[in-house]
């Protein structure tokens, strides 16, 4: 990952972090230059890369704020650290089905950058959002990365765990979607008719590094969710 782009991820950790709302002012580019021993144009390029991702807007002559607007109970799709953030006024629980270690399969080897003779952490759980299914999740952890897993941290935030308790950097994500119809064992554990709508989002999660450490299937369930997006006028 490039110096711009790992300065990015920091700075929208600390807004995710602080909780910064819509408007909150960001230092003046005087003072991210020494916090973070970065030209200015390094700087600006990070700052750019935010405002493309929606996460701040600048004001020439008046400084870098906080793009946050969101409604209450939405999802960011855009987001890469987990969506109990956006849901943090809701109660947000989880019953872990399966956990284990496993070799991967071809397709996960593929998108963790892994051998298929190394082990990865398996975990199948539900999700609830004020005790409703909200959401089916399967994930997949590169071992050499995220060294540990139980029950009890699965049952909770894993990226939470991932960044507190192993002290580990999340950078980027690929996110791709997909509009299809629940089968039945997926209908079974959202508490829904079989051929009901679904939305999975398979994602990539990756460190500042680059290294992905975490390819994740979740499907939603449709009564439940609700998702947003910030766009900018950027047009071509």
């Amino acid at each position: 990952m490039l110096k711009y782009q790992q300065i990015a991820t920091e700075i929208e950790t600390y807004i995710e972090e602080n909780d910064l709302q819509q408007g909150d002012k960001l230092p003046v580019l005087e003072t991210l230059m020494a916090q973070f021993e970065a030209s200015k144009s390094t700087i600006i390029k990070s700052l750019d890369l935010l405002e493309k991702k929606g996460a701040v807007f600048q004001v020439r002559g008046s400084g870098i704020f906080v793009r946050r607007h969101k409604r209450k109970g939405h999802i960011s799709l855009l987001s890469n650290q987990g969506f109990k953030m956006d849901l943090e006024d809701f109660q947000i629980t989880s019953e872990v089905l399966e956990l284990d270690l496993r070799k991967p399969s071809e397709e996960v080897a593929f998108n963790l950058n892994m051998k298929q003779d190394e082990d990865a952490y398996y975990v199948k759980r539900i999700r609830y959002i004020n005790g409703k299914t909200l959401c089916l999740e399967e994930s997949f952890y590169n071992k050499s990365i995220v060294t540990y897993l139980n029950n009890e941290i699965a049952s909770e935030s894993i990226f939470h765990y991932i960044k507190e308790g192993l002290g580990l950097k999340i950078g980027f994500s690929d996110m791709y979607l997909k509009v299809d119809k629940l089968k039945e064992e997926e209908a079974n554990y959202l508490g829904l008719e079989k051929g009901a709508p679904k939305l999975t989002v398979e994602t990539i999660f990756h460190l500042t590094n680059g290294q992905p450490f975490d390819f994740s299937k979740v499907t939603y369930n449709y009564e439940q969710s609700q998702f947003f997006i910030q766009a900018n006028s950027h047009f071509l």
